[in-house]
């Protein structure tokens, strides 16, 4: 089984007081990327959440918005009034000096600076955050059924890609026995069109020529690129996603096909080692969503 990295959860709950809502996202990436906006009241638990999520989504880009509806004014922030008229002097004294004209606006950059906002709540209440540790469990297990619903459509394109590169192999056996002979007949050619024919050792030539093919020979790349299939099929089926292996083979499979593309001095498996170069490569742009 597999999980795609791709996936969304959503979970709230409604108090008397307030509305709590827990929205995740994940996509794909390489390592675990953490993004959260949180309201002030859970700016403590930050870490905690963050473990939490890495330890239930292992990788991708991870995108975490918990939001707070307060139906009344209690716990809200309140403005530093003291803290904002004396930001207010001191940029009046210092545009005055510079000769700069203050605008309007100059009220949200100041409520952007540090102390202009007092919270009359400092601490997070038990119960409370065990709501929010539900919900952001909720989320994640939504997440996660999205991801393995996700991952079973990948798994299927990418078995029928692995499997057509099985077949593709089996087909290059067709043509092995001709290509043999190919190369041995134009050998034989080359040498009588530069040698007598009466001067040609033939012993020598067929040691030559068996060194010469040897040199051709694709049966130990097919053998693994057989038992890299095999293997990554296994590791397809296994109970945990592996995405990271799964790459680590198919760059394996990728290595023997250009082997055999290299080797081949045939163009019927030419042909077949294009194609199988094709399914591989839609195999590692699947693998790049693979958890």
């Amino acid at each position: 089984m597999i999980k795609s990295m791709t996936g969304y959860g959503k979970a709230s709950v409604e108090t008397p007081q307030k509305k709590i809502t827990v929205e995740i996202k994940s996509l794909n990436s390489k390592q675990l990327d953490i993004n959260t906006r949180l309201p002030w009241i859970l700016r403590e638990k930050e870490p905690e959440i963050r473990n939490i999520v890495g330890q239930k989504l292992e990788r991708g880009k991870i995108d975490l918005i918990i939001s707070y509806n307060i139906f009344e004014g209690e716990f809200l922030p309140v403005i530093n009034r003291a803290a904002v008229k004396n930001y207010f002097s001191q940029l009046s004294e210092i545009a005055g000096e510079l000769g700069i004209n203050i605008s309007d606006q100059i009220l949200s950059v100041i409520m952007k600076f540090p102390e202009t906002l007092n919270t009359e709540k400092t601490e997070l209440p038990e119960e409370e955050w065990t709501l929010v540790r539900n919900l952001l469990d909720q989320s994640i297990d939504m997440l996660d059924k999205f991801r393995v619903e996700e991952g079973s459509a990948l798994e299927k394109d990418i078995r029928n890609s692995i499997n057509r590169i099985i077949e593709s192999l089996s087909g290059i056996e067709e043509y092995e026995p001709g290509r043999i002979m190919k190369i041995r007949e134009k050998l034989m050619a080359l040498l009588e069109e530069n040698i007598q024919p009466d001067k040609i050792d033939r012993n020598r030539f067929e040691q030559e020529i068996i060194y010469y093919l040897d040199k051709f020979d694709i049966n130990e790349e097919k053998v693994r690129i057989k038992q890299h299939c095999y293997y990554f099929l296994e590791t397809l089926s296994a109970e945990t996603s592996n995405g990271k292996m799964l790459n680590f083979i198919a760059q394996e499979i990728g290595r023997e096909i250009n082997t055999i593309g290299a080797k081949a001095n045939d163009a019927s498996i030419q042909k077949l080692v294009v194609t199988m170069k094709d399914d591989l490569e839609k195999i590692k742009e699947q693998l790049l969503n693979v958890l």
